[in-house]
């Protein structure tokens, strides 16, 4: 693992900052920094600074000349490279005048944006080619694991085209542990992905932490038509997307593209635009629902998954009847939901209005309640229906085998091992909350 960070925080003025400064140490902790005494060797210096005391400002730019200083030395001796931040009031008070007067100082915080610290560092980081506690470069990692070594386990298979995410959602430790988004190459990808279709994988689930944020040339889009063209690749999804890089060229692709199964997993995570806020989501309720109104218009079949946040800080009776809201305009086939817990470290873990566990259970069994409402009456709906159903293994009694319908439903069937690895019709007469009953179609009926 890389070494600790070390951080040096020098707090002036009330009590207020004191707490702040603590907590300016809480959400830093992902990127690994450790407190430490001095800020002789240390990695980041923050000044958190008070506007009330004579002569504050001042007493600021001349702890600043010192550390120029400091920095300048250590640099010259060919030491690491002292990042210098300048917090809390003085920062709010003079941020331009700051950065214009003293140009060592790398970030300017305001004392209500103390738990922006993390993203502005690792963006700062970023912005000099520094990662922060990787143990290696992703591009060594996907390096070490050539096309020829993958081993395809069945008739569907994973397969990575980006990690890392930009995003900065305060709940989500992501950005820190994985770092900055980054994209294989298209070329790689496919080299994979016929690979894998040549041992007799038919289904491939594109994978990344932000999946639609890939940037390979073309984007997202792009490289599901050219992994569209392999022989023996029917069925391509992926996951986990974001809403705000759901382009017009995906959305286009999930019409054009047969191959493209119309299953979508778009996490919104709240209704309520003051949470979606909060959360630093980058996207409204409003500007998530006229993205799910285009998907639709693309392909009117597809099935919406979501993720969902209840007892986010701060979260109001009204925010969670919003999110209530929105679901039900959304009409989801499936999703995932969780009651937001503390992650140390992360912004949102320092945020006031925290929300009592009592309140949290009690929402997240109403908005599961409609969640299962609506999943089941989305599976009711394919009773009598014939779905192309790839079957992927044996089931649990003699003589039945599971498959995934085009939605990710499970499908049970009775139905000879032959078929295994096979799209094969299915006429759907059962269904329950989680999987679908069905029985085979006859080449006769098929076609009929």
């Amino acid at each position: 693992m890389s070494a600790p960070k070390r951080l040096f925080i020098k707090t002036y003025g009330c009590q207020m900052n004191v707490y702040d400064s603590e907590r300016m140490a809480d959400v830093l902790s992902p990127l690994g920094y450790a407190m430490t005494e001095t800020p002789d060797g240390a990695d980041l210096v923050v000044l958190n600074t008070c506007h009330i005391r004579e002569k504050a400002t001042e007493k600021v730019y001349s702890e600043l000349g010192k550390l120029k200083e400091m920095r300048e030395e250590r640099l010259a001796e060919g030491g690491s490279r002292m990042t210098i931040a300048v917090a809390g009031c003085v920062a709010q008070a003079e941020g331009k005048e700051i950065m214009r007067r003293q140009p060592a100082v790398d970030l300017v915080v305001g004392p209500q944006a103390y738990h922006q610290l993390p993203e502005l560092i690792a963006r700062s980081h970023r912005a000099r080619g520094e990662r922060l506690s990787a143990d290696f470069a992703p591009e060594d990692k996907f390096d070490a694991l050539a096309p020829t070594s993958r081993r395809a386990s069945g008739v569907t298979a994973f397969l990575t085209v980006q990690e890392g995410c930009d995003k900065f959602c305060t709940f989500c430790v992501v950005p820190y542990t994985r770092g900055p988004e980054w994209s294989r190459s298209p070329e790689t990808i496919e080299a994979e992905a016929r690979d894998l279709a040549a041992q007799g994988v038919r289904e491939i689930t594109l994978l990344g932490q932000n999946v639609n944020a890939y940037a390979g040339e073309g984007g997202l889009a792009a490289l599901v038509r050219r992994l569209a063209a392999i022989q023996g690749i029917d069925r391509i999804r992926y996951t986990t997307s974001h809403p705000r890089d759901m382009d017009e060229a995906l959305i286009a692709a999930h019409g054009e593209v047969a191959e493209l199964m119309p299953y979508l997993h778009l996490p919104v995570q709240s209704g309520s635009d003051r949470i979606l806020k909060a959360m630093n989501r980058a996207h409204t309720a409003e500007s998530y629902l006229r993205v799910i109104e285009r998907i639709r218009a693309a392909r009117p079949d597809i099935a919406i998954s979501g993720d969902f946040i209840v007892g986010f800080p701060g979260e109001r009776e009204s925010d969670f009847e919003a999110t209530l809201a929105l679901v039900r305009e959304v009409n989801h086939a499936t999703a995932f939901s969780f009651k937001y817990s503390r992650r140390p470290g992360t912004p949102a873990a320092a945020m006031p209005g925290q929300v009592a566990e009592a309140v949290k259970d009690e929402r997240l069994a109403r908005l599961n309640a409609l969640l299962d409402e609506q999943a089941r009456a989305f599976n009711a709906a394919q009773v009598g229906k014939v779905l192309p159903v790839l079957f992927e293994r044996p089931g649990r009694h003699p003589g039945q085998l599971i498959g995934r319908s085009p939605y990710l439903q499970a499908v049970h069937a009775t139905a000879p091992d032959r078929l295994i690895g096979q799209i094969v019709p299915v006429r759907i007469e059962a269904a329950a909350r989680m999987s679908l009953g069905g029985a085979l179609v006859s080449q006769e009926l098929e076609t009929a």
